[in-house]
């Protein structure tokens, strides 16, 4: 069975006129929240600009929820992942795939895509396949340092290919390559112009919400919505160390009952499970301990905040790379997984919490990183595109 064949415009007839309509943009991600919020983002920008956006995703990842509530229209098509290793599913693969591609391919025509932005993971190949076959031009865009393997499939024909992070080897083969960071969330986006703009309002107006002191000193750890283990024990063992410290601690869910008990009689020591507004721990925040997920990484460089990094160990240490180009820009500084014991606490760490003005200074650094404007950037690279196609 042939893949479907694109409806093109010629402006004759009934015909679309783009620049009357907006141009029709698919975005293709999801899975994990690090997809599902770059992809929104960019789509409540480019519907801005008049753009029809609509999504594609799995019917497994957080996209069936997140997607539809924002107001985004959601196709789904079927998770094909390459396997690893010779088994049942290495035999099925080819059929699944084109499965999954004529079903792209179905959604593409349906969608009348002009353009189509993918963001990696799962659903964006058989999209750039389908897209590829259609003569649809392709946006891709790598969060990651260390690009996936959908990614680097799309690169090879893509019309652009926009980074998140300077340091990524990605390219476009013969389109154009571009860093435009990564785009925020509104939330994030709004705290990082304030922070831009000065003033303390967005800090105080934070710290009265979490019930903090808007005036001490204050340390965030956090381990994203599962926690780190790791982290929180190494933080209990040094708890002694944080007396004249305020500290907020998001142990993840499940993982709060041990420092709970740890730290019943410190005033200063704030201790949540799960914090859905993490741009409120952000406004507090002097200085940030945690993974170095790419989101977490373009966040924080995003809003000027210094970051103590203690990378994942996982896949092939992307989460190490996220964080090199703001190491290298004086923005944080970092400890791998295996080496974080309660000695670099205390000689590392705690040093940074002593001395505001390094702090300062890191957070000016970070800011340089990552643009606060990713979305606005990816979003007239994406018309632009499309408006050509």
């Amino acid at each position: 069975m042939s893949e479907p064949t694109r409806p093109k415009h010629n402006g004759e007839g009934n015909n679309v006129d783009n620049t009357a309509q907006g141009v029709r943009v698919v975005l293709a991600g999801g899975g994990t929240a690090g997809h599902v919020n770059p992809l929104l983002a960019t789509a409540f920008e480019l519907t801005k600009h008049g753009a029809q956006v609509s999504a594609v995703g799995t019917s497994e990842g957080l996209e069936t929820d997140l997607v539809p509530a924002a107001g985004i229209e959601l196709d789904t098509i079927e998770k094909v992942p390459f396997p690893r290793r010779p088994n049942g599913a290495m035999v099925r693969f080819p059929l699944d795939f084109r499965a999954a591609v004529r079903h792209a391919g179905d959604i593409l025509v349906k969608r009348q895509a002009d353009v189509v932005v993918g963001f990696g993971g799962f659903v964006s190949t058989p999209m750039y396949r389908a897209a590829k076959a259609q003569g649809i031009p392709v946006v891709i865009h790598e969060q990651n340092a260390k690009q996936g393997l959908a990614n680097r499939y799309g690169a090879r024909f893509a019309a652009a290919v926009a980074l998140t992070f300077p340091s990524t080897s990605l390219a476009a083969k013969k389109g154009q390559t571009v860093t435009v960071g990564l785009p925020l969330r509104p939330a994030i986006s709004d705290l990082a112009q304030a922070r831009l703009d000065g003033g303390d309002a967005p800090r105080r107006d934070a710290a009265a919400r979490l019930g903090l002191d808007p005036d001490m000193t204050t340390l965030v750890v956090t381990g994203g919505s599962l926690g780190a283990q790791h982290l929180n024990e190494v933080v209990e063992e040094c708890l002694p160390l944080l007396q004249d410290f305020q500290v907020l601690h998001l142990t993840g869910r499940g993982k709060d009952g041990p420092i709970r008990q740890a730290t019943d009689s410190m005033n200063s020591y704030h201790v949540l499970d799960y914090l859905a507004t993490m741009e409120d721990a952000y406004a507090v925040a002097d200085l940030v301990l945690c993974r170095s997920g790419a989101g977490t990484v373009a966040e924080l460089s995003a809003l000027g905040i210094p970051a103590f990094f203690v990378p994942l160990a996982i896949g092939n240490g992307e989460q190490e790379l996220n964080a090199a180009d703001s190491i290298r820009a004086g923005g944080a500084v970092l400890a791998r997984d295996k080496d974080f014991d309660a000695q670099i606490f205390a000689q590392r760490v705690m040093p940074l919490l002593h001395a505001p003005q390094k702090l300062a200074d890191m957070g000016q650094a970070a800011r340089g990183v990552s643009p606060v404007d990713a979305a606005t950037r990816l979003s007239d690279l994406v018309l632009r595109i499309g408006e050509e196609s």
